[in-house]
């Protein structure tokens, strides 16, 4: 199975939101990070087959993906940002409700929606109603019904959003399980879940696909540009003005900042560990100025 994109492009009037992009999706876990407006949910949505690109084309295993219409849908499953729900459905009723616009048969679905309330673990609430759901629970009956029909693509659009430490961890591993022989894409802005079970990262900046990669290899274009200095408070805010500061922890009265340099940026700054959440912020640290 490959999903090939080539020269994939959205433009609204004069704005690119996503320009000429073009990669090779195989079975496996995929990451796509990128700030706010990097164009990673007009990408996914073109992926999705539910937005018109303005130009440039996408084709599963050969076959343009528009062309395929049902056929196509049948092997998507897809979990937009915010997802739309019937408020006065139970978990399970939403559930069954979804698999019938998939043409999934009800027993099937009766099995499938069961199996998922479990795995999800919301099988002890599934008879309430979505209404008296908290933000990260309705997030984990979104993760499910994107799941209902086994999909062999799966696109998942910062599904990690509401979810708690251990809730994410749960989401992780499921993940990991459900790939093996699957393409599995999802958009986050937690670097960490990324970096957990991510085959591969894609990072996006400006509509452009500026990286792709393996952690490993990702994290070897920070090599070099991650050091850490230790100042004063007075000194703390006078760096977070003139550099890119990544973080900043306090040790007693004083402050040690992790900067993101090309250069050491200065005499008493020591070298560090590239993490991908440095290679990350790095691409993006014209924002952290």
């Amino acid at each position: 199975m490959e999903l090939s994109v080539d020269r994939l492009t959205k433009q609204y009037g004069n704005k690119i939101a996503v320009d000429c992009v073009s990669t090779v999706l195989k079975p496996g876990v995929y990451g796509l990070l990128g700030e706010n407006g990097a164009g990673k949910t007009t990408f996914m949505r073109m992926l999705c087959a539910i937005l018109e690109s303005t130009s440039g084309e996408v084709f599963l295993d050969g076959r343009e993906i528009v062309s395929m219409g049902a056929e196509y849908r049948d092997i998507l499953g897809y979990l937009p940002q915010e997802f739309g729900y019937y408020p006065n459905y139970t978990a399970r009723e939403f559930l069954l409700y979804m698999a019938a616009l998939k043409g999934i048969p009800r027993d099937t679905a009766k099995k499938r929606a069961g199996e998922l309330l479990e795995i999800v673990g919301l099988n002890d609430v599934g008879t309430k109603k979505m209404k008296t759901f908290s933000g990260g629970m309705k997030q984990r009956v979104g993760i499910a019904q994107a799941l209902l029909n086994y999909p062999k693509l799966l696109i998942l659009d910062e599904p990690t959003a509401g979810l708690d430490p251990k809730e994410r961890v749960r989401f992780r591993n499921l993940i990991s399980d459900y790939a093996g022989d699957r393409i599995v894409l999802l958009s986050t802005h937690i670097v960490s879940d990324v970096e957990a079970i991510a085959d591969e990262v894609l990072l996006m900046k400006k509509g452009k696909l500026v990286s792709q990669g393996t952690v490993s290899e990702l994290t070897k274009e920070a090599e070099g540009k991650v050091w850490e200095l230790m100042v004063s408070p007075a000194e703390a805010k006078i760096w977070q003005e003139k550099t890119a500061v990544a973080n900043l922890r306090h040790e007693g009265e004083q402050v040690v900042l992790r900067i993101l340099s090309d250069d050491k940026p200065t005499e008493g700054a020591a070298p560090c560990e590239a993490g991908l959440e440095d290679l990350y912020l790095y691409s993006m640290r014209e924002c952290l100025k």
